[in-house]
C-alpha cells in the first residue's frame, strides 16, 4: 500500500477555553483552499453552537472515526477531521485507518447561531486534550465556535507553528472518492423514531475483535428494523453492525435514524445511518465489509478511464462554486453537457476530492480536500495495470469482442449494452459489482483511442 506523509500545519492547538463570556472551542485550521485560492490558516466560522453538547458528541464521533481501525486493528491509524464551509452549514469528515467507515458530521444553519459561514476546506485540529474537554461538556451553556484563526491573528500568523505529520495512504484518498459514488446510488430504505433508533442501536454488538462478522441484513418491519438472515424483499445490508457504535455518542439527543442502502439484490453492499440531531445530522456510511474498504471497490473506474470525463470534469469545475447542494441538471444547462456527462465528471471530480455526496439532501457538494489526492489516479492499480495493457498493443479488438493478452495468459472481453465483461477471474468473482478488471478498463481505453469509420477518433 503506497503512502505519502501529509504535514498539517497550525497556528496553535484547538482548545475549548472558558472566558466571561462562556465557554470558547477554537478549532484551529492548518492549509486549505477558498474562493480566495490557497490559505494557510482559513477562517470559516465565528459564532455561537445552538446546541454545544450534541455538536461536541457529533465532533467527538467524527474524531472517532478518523482514529479507528474496525478491521486488523494492530496499527493505530488517525488523520485530523476535514472540515468544509459550504456558506450555509460545516461539514465535519473523516475515514477510519482501514477504508471501511466514512463519517461526516452537518452542522446545518439552524445549529449555527446566526453567524455566516465562510466557503473552503481544511483540515481541523482535534488532538487529545481537545477530546477529553469536549467530552466533559455537559450542559447547554453558551458555546462560541471558531473555526480557524482569531479575528487579529488572521494576517499576523509568525509566531510558531505545531506541526503534525501522519502518514496518509492512497487507499484512504480513494475511499472520500467510492464513497461518493456509492452513496449517490442509495435510496432512503426506512425511518426509525428516537425510541425505536435507540433501542435498535443499542442492541447490536459492540466490538468483533479481528475478525468480521459477515454481512447482516435487517428488513424494517412496522416502526422498526428487524434481523433477517438473508437478503429478502426490502432488506438492507447491515456489514460490520459494531462499526456502528460510534453512532452511540450521540444517541441520547437523536430524534430518528435514517438508513440508506441500494435494492438487495443477495450480494454483501454498502449501506449508510444517519442520525438526526438537533441542527446537525451524523452519517455513518460503511463499506460491504468490515475487512473490504472502499478504496477497492472500483465504481470511479470508467469515469477516470475516459478522456471525454477529464474534459468535462475541468469544465464543470468551473462552475462550481462551494455550492452546499450540486444539481447535475443544473449543472447541464450552464455546461451545455447532458446529465450523464455531467454525472461521470462529478464522479471524476469525487476522485480528486472536489466533491462529496449528501444522502438527505440527495445531492452533491463542493469541497477541496487539502491533500494531492491526484495521487489516488496515479496509484490505482487497476487503472495503471489497464493503462499499461493498452499502451503495449495487449488488446485487439473485433466488433463486440476484444481479446487482451496479460501475461501468459489471453482473455476475452464482450460489451453489451454498454456493460464489458470478462473470463478472468476478477469478473467471475465479482462479476462488476467492485467495478471493472484491468482487462476491461483496458478494452474500454483501447475503443476510446481506435480509428473509426473514415480515419477520424
Amino acid at each position: 500500500m503506497t503512502r505519502s506523509v501529509q504535514a498539517l500545519a497550525y497556528s496553535r492547538p484547538s482548545v475549548l477555553e472558558s472566558s466571561q463570556a462562556g465557554q470558547v472551542l477554537g478549532l484551529e485550521t492548518a492549509g486549505g483552499l477558498t474562493p480566495r485560492g490557497a490559505e494557510p490558516h482559513p477562517r470559516f466560522f465565528a459564532g455561537f453552537l445552538a446546541s454545544p453538547r450534541v455538536a461536541a458528541r457529533g465532533l467527538l464521533a467524527v474524531a472517532d472515526v478518523a482514529s479507528a481501525r474496525y478491521y486488523q486493528r494492530t496499527l493505530p491509524s488517525s488523520l485530523d477531521p476535514v472540515v468544509t464551509g459550504n456558506g450555509d452549514r460545516l461539514r465535519f469528515e473523516s475515514f477510519s485507518g482501514c477504508c471501511g467507515v466514512y463519517a461526516r458530521l452537518d452542522v446545518l444553519q439552524d445549529g449555527l447561531d446566526g453567524a455566516q459561514t465562510g466557503h473552503g476546506t481544511t483540515n481541523v485540529d482535534v488532538n487529545n486534550p481537545l477530546r477529553e474537554a469536549l467530552s466533559r461538556i455537559a450542559g447547554d451553556d453558551p458555546l462560541h465556535l471558531r473555526v480557524g484563526p482569531e479575528e487579529m491573528a488572521v494576517t499576523t500568523l509568525n509566531g510558531p507553528v505545531v506541526e503534525k505529520k501522519v502518514p496518509l495512504p492512497d487507499r484512504w484518498l480513494r475511499g472520500f472518492a467510492e464513497a461518493q459514488v456509492v452513496s449517490a446510488g442509495f435510496d432512503l430504505r426506512a425511518e426509525l423514531s428516537a425510541p425505536e433508533a435507540v433501542r435498535f442501536l443499542r442492541a447490536l454488538p459492540r466490538s468483533s475483535g479481528n475478525a468480521s462478522r459477515g454481512a447482516q441484513w435487517v428488513v424494517p418491519t412496522g416502526k422498526t428494523l428487524r434481523p433477517t438472515t438473508r437478503p429478502v424483499a426490502g432488506a438492507v445490508c447491515l456489514p460490520g453492525p459494531e462499526r456502528l457504535v460510534t453512532l452511540q455518542r450521540v444517541l441520547r439527543h437523536a430524534t430518528a435514524l435514517r438508513v440508506y442502502g441500494p435494492v438487495a439484490d443477495g450480494a454483501a453492499a454498502a449501506s449508510a445511518w444517519e442520525v438526526v440531531l438537533p441542527g446537525m445530522r451524523l452519517t455513518l456510511t460503511l463499506s460491504p465489509d468490515a475487512s473490504r474498504g472502499f478504496s477497492g471497490e472500483g465504481g470511479v473506474l470508467d469515469a477516470l478511464a475516459t478522456d471525454d470525463a477529464a474534459a468535462d470534469a475541468e469544465l464543470v469545475s468551473v462552475l462550481l462554486a462551494w455550492e452546499p447542494r450540486i444539481e447535475p441538471t443544473d449543472l447541464a444547462e450552464q455546461s451545455g453537457l447532458s446529465v450523464e456527462r455531467v454525472r461521470a465528471a462529478l464522479t471524476r471530480l469525487g476522485t480528486a476530492g472536489r466533491v462529496g455526496y449528501d444522502l438527505a439532501d440527495a445531492a452533491y457538494f463542493h469541497r477541496e480536500l487539502p491533500y494531492d489526492a491526484d495521487r489516488a489516479e496515479r496509484h490505482n492499480p487497476r487503472l495503471v495495470a489497464a493503462r499499461q495493457l493498452a499502451g503495449s498493443g495487449a488488446v485487439a479488438l473485433d466488433g463486440e469482442l476484444a481479446a487482451v493478452s496479460s501475461g501468459n495468459r489471453r482473455y476475452q472481453v464482450r460489451e453489451k449494452d454498454g456493460v464489458l465483461s470478462c473470463t478472468c477471474q476478477w469478473w467471475a468473482d465479482y462479476r462488476g459489482r467492485r467495478g471493472p478488471c484491468k482487462h476491461a478498463l483496458a478494452v474500454r481505453m483501447a475503443r476510446r483511442d481506435a480509428p473509426v469509420a473514415g480515419g477520424a477518433r
